[in-house]
């Protein structure tokens, strides 16, 4: 997994691609985490994101309630079929803003 973070001044844009699984889960929920503390809009940009695990699926979840919590947005964008796929199975399109 590799996360790259661009800032503009209304949001935070990270870039996430490989895979997310056991072996990352902690850095990815700690990255994710600490952005959420520095923005209004977090924007996960997903292009490049090959796979997530169930553990990585609760990371959306738990970031998405903590900016909801604060009253802020989180978004996930460029979102890649194989990765789609996994959204629409387990039920999360239906919980995740999915532009």
């Amino acid at each position: 997994m590799e996360i790259r973070e661009e800032k503009s001044e209304e949001n935070i844009i990270l870039h996430v691609s490989g895979e997310i699984d056991g072996t990352n889960v902690d850095d990815f929920e700690s990255t994710l985490d600490d952005a959420c503390e520095r923005t209004e809009s977090l924007i996960l940009d997903l292009d490049g994101l090959e796979y997530v695990s169930s553990a990585g699926l609760r990371v959306f979840l738990t970031i998405q309630k903590k900016m909801k919590q604060r009253g802020f947005d989180m978004l996930l964008k460029n979102v890649e079929d194989e990765v789609m796929d996994i959204f629409s199975v387990t039920g999360f399109v239906k919980l995740l803003n999915i532009e």
